[in-house]
């Protein structure tokens, strides 16, 4: 049984979009015969044993927080998970390391499975120094963005084969002068499974949060700047100006959560924004039955041009109506007019506009429910997508029995 053991950033018991991508696809390689593990380094913050047991599924920690100045302390993160990773390596055997990023869990993962003769598989779900950028803590075209981009270069070219999750990070990937043949498409997805019809509105927890019956737009996840929400705020006044009981319904937290509620309390249709604050996981689902319209109102950047959100694709698997901005990620994932709509981003009236016809036409939503449901199951499903991943992982075990590499696990372990 082929073994494969996946090189993380952080995992479960963490709840992230990062975790919840990872927890589908090592349970669906699980469901297709292969055996997964995953290894996490020092940026997995929660604390627990060196190896851990979450959803039946096995993590191993490296818990060693390196120290010095910037760029010494990044190369000895990784030489600190590589390290880690062979540990594993020499007691459970892998047949293929599979790193997903950042750029530092790519060269742990390269750097061990060159020591160890391994092929490795290295995925990107995000370029991370625009990510830093979309989030604030970056600026693109600083020492640091360029030492990121630099590195994950690097870590593309020594690869034996890369996944990304969408088209826009292959096709920039390529544009660098990457070779396009090894470089294939994991797009985001969803265990189907797990999501069935929608319940219905919860309206002791609608009168409790004074959300009133609607139109209700609505927003759960992080409250980061580049996900464009106060656009959305400024666009209620106008909104409500066509549909004068519309109300916006936030949930979530982040490092925009001060400067958004101030804004929504000076704003004229202050009255009609509400925000709960973080809620439990295990109760977001209430917060989905009050919303008739997700909204996901990304600001135009190199990050939203080129990055798909899962939530989208959640939201279309439990038959929502999905509004997003017209940016590179949205359009992967959306098709306007059939599975959602797309409004201009970064322009306030124009998504008060958009919205206020989209629902006049509610008429046209069980359709759009039917094709953005029909639209995840054909083409984001893990069920069907952990084929991707298969394929390429047979053909570089082909290749390596072809070679006859033997692994040297044996010699490097100390």
């Amino acid at each position: 049984m082929t073994r494969i053991l996946h090189v993380l950033d952080h995992s479960l018991p963490l709840h992230s979009g990062y975790t919840f991508r990872t927890r589908a696809i090592l349970k669906s390689l699980r469901a297709a015969g292969m055996e997964v593990r995953g290894i996490t380094g020092a940026r997995h913050s929660e604390d627990g044993p060196p190896i851990e047991q979450v959803e039946g599924l096995t993590f191993h920690r490296v818990s060693h927080i390196p120290s010095g100045p910037p760029g010494l302390r990044e190369w000895r993160e990784i030489e600190s998970l590589r390290k880690g990773i062979e540990r594993v390596a020499a007691d459970w055997r892998p047949d293929i390391l599979h790193a997903h990023s950042p750029a530092l869990c790519g060269m742990a993962g390269l750097r061990a499975a060159r020591r160890l003769g391994l092929p490795f598989v290295y995925e990107i779900r995000a370029f991370w120094e625009d990510a830093a950028v979309g989030n604030g803590t970056g600026r693109e075209g600083s020492l640091k963005y360029r030492l990121t981009r630099s590195l994950e270069n690097r870590v593309v070219a020594g690869a034996d084969a890369v996944f990304t999750i969408c088209a826009g990070l292959r096709d920039d990937l390529v544009a660098r002068g990457h070779d396009g043949a090894k470089i294939g498409l994991s797009p985001n997805g969803v265990d189907l499974t797990l999501f069935g019809d929608a319940p219905p509105r919860d309206g002791a927890l609608a009168e409790s949060i004074g959300i009133g019956s609607g139109p209700v737009i609505g927003f759960i996840g992080s409250f980061y700047d580049y996900e464009g929400l106060d656009d959305l705020i400024a666009a209620m006044p106008l909104l409500r100006e066509h549909h004068p009981t519309a109300q916006l319904l936030l949930v979530g937290g982040g490092p925009m959560d001060e400067a958004l509620r101030a804004q929504a309390a000076a704003s004229s249709a202050g009255e009609a924004i509400v925000f709960t604050g973080r809620v439990p996981h295990s109760e977001v689902e209430r917060y989905y039955s009050l919303v008739d319209v997700l909204a996901y109102p990304r600001k135009k950047s190199r990050l939203t041009d080129l990055v798909t959100p899962l939530k989208p694709l959640e939201a279309m698997a439990q038959q929502r109506i999905v509004a997003a901005s017209d940016v590179g990620g949205h359009r992967e994932l959306i098709e306007d007019g059939v599975t959602g709509l797309l409004f201009p981003p970064d322009d306030p009236p124009g998504i008060a506009t958009s919205l206020a016809r989209f629902i006049d036409e509610k008429y046209r939503w069980p359709g759009m429910r039917e094709a953005g449901r029909l639209h995840v199951a054909a083409n984001h499903d893990w069920a069907r997508n952990i084929d991707r991943y298969r394929a390429v992982y047979q053909d570089l075990l082909r290749k390596r029995v072809c070679r006859g590499r033997r692994s040297r696990i044996e010699r490097v372990i100390e």
